[in-house]
């Protein structure tokens, strides 16, 4: 019995998937009823709810009880919420490689740039915003890489990407955890800060010039830096040598 209440649950969220990847239901558009969905797929109304509060969970769905047009079940337009809720339960439930996290963030990012250096009205505000932050004085090291992290996400948010943006926001707690665990192995906080401050803003610095060759470099050396002088990977000869940041760009 338990079997086949799992088969029908999902064969609600097959039924609905494929709705979506025909054409016939758009974000904003209503789903049908609990009812009218058990009467056409033959099955109980509980599964139809349990495939609605996965799809709920999921983010792809909002319900609402009572009547009128914000009533039942309706697809959301930017599910990118979803997305990053199932990354963060899979780094709480399972934990990733950190050469997996690093090769991700070096794949994600370097798309980041990417979209940023070439796009006409690219707005990096928020990542000013958060550079000026990290200027507070007597900030201890968890503070400053918890505002790292979402100066990085600050810069995925800013691509107009909503995938990259999900997936960083989604891993944004396992590159957290790993940054933070590796500030303990590093003698001088004081001096990796303000090396980071510097590697921060000549970041920023050429992504708004447009300066995408620079920008990609930098930010691949800033990323693998810091994993390196925490002691969480050893430098490959295939990294890029570490620039010195342009004083003038601090």
């Amino acid at each position: 019995m338990a079997e086949q209440s799992v088969r029908a649950w999902r064969l609600v969220l097959d039924h609905i998937e494929g709705d979506l990847l025909e054409g016939r239901l758009n974000p904003g558009d209503r789903l049908p009823s609990e009812r009218d969905l058990a009467v056409d797929l033959g099955v109980g109304r509980s599964s139809v709810r349990e495939a609605f509060r996965v799809l709920e969970v999921m983010g792809l769905i909002r319900t609402a009880t009572g009547s009128g047009p914000q009533a039942g079940a309706i697809v959301i337009a930017t599910p990118t919420g979803g997305m990053s809720q199932l990354l963060r339960l899979q780094v709480a439930a399972h934990g990733f490689p950190l050469a997996d996290v690093v090769q991700t963030r070096l794949v994600l990012e370097d798309a980041v740039v990417h979209a940023l250096t070439t796009s006409a009205d690219r707005d990096t505000a928020e990542a000013h915003r958060m550079l000026e932050a990290m200027d507070a004085p007597d900030l201890s090291p968890a503070e400053f890489l918890a505002l790292d992290a979402q100066f990085h996400l600050a810069l995925a948010e800013a691509s107009d990407n909503s995938v990259i943006a999900a997936m960083m926001a989604g891993l944004r707690s396992s590159i957290e955890s790993y940054v933070q665990a590796g500030a303990v192995a590093i003698p001088d906080w004081s001096a990796m800060a303000d090396r980071l401050r510097k590697e921060h803003r000549a970041l920023v610095a050429r992504v708004d010039a447009g300066d995408e060759l620079a920008a990609r470099a930098l930010l691949r050396a800033h990323i693998t830096g810091y994993y390196t002088a925490a002691g969480l990977t050893r430098r490959q000869p295939s990294d890029p040598p570490i620039p010195t940041p342009d004083p003038t760009e601090n």
